[in-house]
Order: structure tokens, then C-alpha cells, then sequence
């Protein structure tokens, strides 16, 4: 397998972890980038562009990460705090009155970002179409009676977490929340990430599918609990119901989807965009700017939801729009915050080592939260940090 790209010293185990992806677990195209103390370490890219392709991958390929844009997202209104435009603590009807419907006039914004606002599901799903209508999709979360009390447990919004914390960003900024990302993250961190693609970065952004895992050469295969089996194949359970809060799937690979600016699931970015990012919450990056101070870091990374969730059924850990390291989840350390897509993309950073991760593939799996070849990679991370 040809690999192009450059680690520093010390960090050759993320090169042979980055080959073994391709090799034993699968790979079709993908590349890793990890800074730091904000100077990158770690560049890698490889295979093809397009997961049924055969175009090589370059430096500057993107890809769609699903949810872990949510991570990208939640910065937004962590920094709308930082300035002073936003209370964390307040009712989310301040900001959005039409919000407070059907129960839901105590919810707290800071239980958007935690998953504890109740409204994982929509009674009447949207079609991709109207998804990508942000008055609509505002309009159908407004209206949606809570699952639970919100404030009084958590489960992943997987789909309305594009609403609930696009209109918010809209309502306080009059921007939408894909513009905020550009004029006042992406473009002062020189991160290459949208939340609605530009027509002019299209070419760079490869097509991606679902994938089969390779055979296990030893004939063993890794079984999800009963309880979390059970929940994706009922119909009527909050895990099934939460995905398909847009419905039908959307086609991924789409130019009007990759356009439309969907928090929770449709962020583009290249390995080093989403690794600059998370470098620049933490610390100066090389000819970037910092976001996040030292108390927003702390915000951002404290416990507010953790146990059973009751859409993802597993134990799940949450700060404020991240998840946290944990059995769901494994990050670097305990320190460590960010946010995985389902089936393949991971970004994260973690304060007390100064490391910045972030890894994308064309060739989505299963797994939602924990995906095996983000694993490998971030073993060797932490293989390399400890040495």
C-alpha cells in the first residue's frame, strides 16, 4: 500500500497503524492528521479519492464526516458564550419563543448541546428535501412534544441537532450556522471544513458508501449487545426513530445535500481541517487563530451526561456538544473531548498532552461511535505520546 505524506520522529507507529487500516482492515481511501502543541506531527493520505473509485487520493481530498460535524457545530455556540451573546444557563424560548411549545418552555440551551432536551425523534419525519430547509426543520423541532422532561436524562439527537442548533446560531447572529463556521472559524483557524459545501470546492470532495468489513482471518466477529440489536431493528424504539428523523436516507454523495448545512450530519472536511480545528480549541496553532480560552475548554469538556442513553442504549458521556472519552468512545485520555461520525470520521483534542486528531475516510462501516480502523489510529497516538 502506498502511503504519501510525512510523520515526525517518534510518531512512526501512526504511519504503520495508517497502512494496517488498508491492509487487514479495509481501507479504500482515507487520511489521518494529528498536530501537536499546535505544529503538525502526523499527515498521511491514501488509496482513492472515491470509495468505488480508482482516482488516487490526494493532499486536499475531503469528505463528508456525518456526525462528527456536531463537534464542529457546538463550537459555535461555546464561543457565542465566550463573547458574551449567549447564556448557556438560559431558556432556549428566550432566544427561539416559538420553541416552548408542548412542554418544552424549561429546556436550557446548554441541554441541546448535552443531548437532554428530549426531542431525539420527530412524529413526522422529514424528507431530505425539507431537511435541508432550515425553516422547516426549525419549525418541526418547535412543534414536537419532548420523549422526556428535558433536562432529566440524555439520548443521542442524532438528526434533530441540526435544528435544534442551527435556528439557535440563526436566531442570536441572523446568519446561518454553515456561514458563522466559515467567517469566523474556518477561515481565521485556515481550516479546510464547510457546513455547506461551495460550489467551488466540489471536485475536491470524493464520493463515499457503505462497506462490509474484511473477513476476520480467524473467523471471529464482534456482536452489539441484544438490548442495542433489538433497538435498531424495532421500528418504534427512540434509536430508530431518532436516525430516521430524515427520511429517506439522504444520498450522501448528492451536490444539493453536500450544499445544505446540517450540523448533525453533513459537515465536509479534510483530515487536516478537522485536526486544525481541534488543534485551534486548545491552543495556538501554526499561523492560526485560537478559539477557544482556557474556561471555554473547561466548558466544553465537562461532564453533563453520562449512563445509559436511551438512543444509543450503551453508556454514553457528554460535555457541552462533545463526547468524552469512555467505553463508547475512546478518545486519547480522560481529558480528551470530540466527536465521532457514525461508521468512520473521528476529531478530537486533548488539553493535557496538546494533541489534535482528526481522520476521514470515503468508506463508511457499521459501528456508530468506535469505529475500528479511528481506533488503531489513536492507539498509536497514544503509543507515540507515551513513549
Amino acid at each position: 500500500m502506498d502511503v504519501n505524506g510525512a510523520v515526525a520522529e517518534g510518531f512512526e507507529p501512526v504511519r504503520e497503524a495508517f497502512v494496517r487500516n488498508f491492509e487487514v482492515l479495509g481501507d479504500r481511501g482515507a487520511a489521518v492528521t494529528v498536530y501537536r502543541d499546535g505544529h503538525k506531527v502526523v499527515d498521511l493520505w491514501g488509496g482513492t479519492k472515491d470509495v468505488d473509485g480508482t482516482a488516487p487520493w490526494e493532499h486536499g481530498t475531503a469528505q463528508i464526516v456525518r456526525s462528527a460535524t456536531k463537534g464542529v457545530a457546538a463550537a459555535v455556540l461555546l464561543l457565542l458564550q465566550q463573547r458574551g451573546e449567549l447564556d448557556l444557563d438560559a431558556p432556549v424560548g428566550e432566544y427561539w419563543p416559538e420553541f416552548k411549545a408542548a412542554g418544552k418552555e424549561r429546556t436550557r440551551v446548554w441541554h441541546l448541546l448535552a443531548h437532554r432536551a428530549g426531542v431525539p425523534v420527530l412524529d413526522r419525519p422529514l424528507t431530505p428535501a425539507q431537511a435541508a430547509d432550515p425553516d422547516l426543520g426549525a419549525e418541526a423541532v418547535a412543534a414536537q412534544a419532548p420523549a422526556w422532561e428535558p433536562g432529566t436524562d440524555h439520548g443521542y439527537h442524532a438528526q434533530t441537532y441540526s435544528w435544534l442548533t442551527g435556528e439557535l446560531v440563526r436566531r442570536i447572529t441572523g446568519r446561518t450556522v454553515g456561514e458563522w463556521i466559515a467567517d469566523e472559524m474556518a477561515g481565521p483557524v485556515g481550516a479546510d471544513l464547510w457546513l455547506g459545501l461551495p460550489s467551488g470546492e466540489q471536485a475536491r470532495v470524493g464520493r463515499v458508501a457503505q462497506v462490509d468489513p474484511p473477513a476476520d482471518p480467524h473467523g471471529l466477529r464482534t456482536r452489539p449487545k441484544r438490548a442495542v440489536s433489538e433497538a435498531y431493528a424495532d421500528p418504534g424504539s427512540l434509536t430508530r426513530r431518532a436516525f430516521a428523523a430524515i427520511t429517506p436516507l439522504p444520498d450522501e454523495n448528492d451536490p444539493a445535500y453536500r450544499a445544505a448545512a446540517l450540523p448533525a450530519s453533513n459537515g465536509i472536511a479534510t483530515a487536516e481541517g478537522l485536526a486544525r480545528f481541534y488543534a485551534s480549541l486548545i491552543g495556538e496553532v501554526d499561523g492560526g487563530t485560537r478559539l477557544f480560552t482556557p474556561e471555554t475548554v473547561e466548558l466544553a469538556r465537562t461532564e453533563r451526561s453520562a449512563g445509559p442513553d436511551r438512543v444509543l442504549v450503551v453508556h454514553t458521556r457528554f460535555g457541552l456538544g462533545y463526547m468524552l472519552h469512555g467505553a463508547a468512545s475512546p478518545l486519547l485520555s480522560p481529558t480528551s473531548f470530540g466527536h465521532p461520525g457514525r461508521g468512520g470520521a473521528l476529531g478530537f483534542a486533548d488539553p493535557d498532552s496538546g494533541i489534535a486528531f482528526g481522520y476521514v475516510t470515503n468508506g463508511f462501516r457499521k459501528s456508530v461511535t468506535a469505529d475500528p480502523r479511528a481506533q488503531a489510529l489513536v492507539r498509536a497516538v497514544q503509543s507515540a505520546v507515551s513513549a
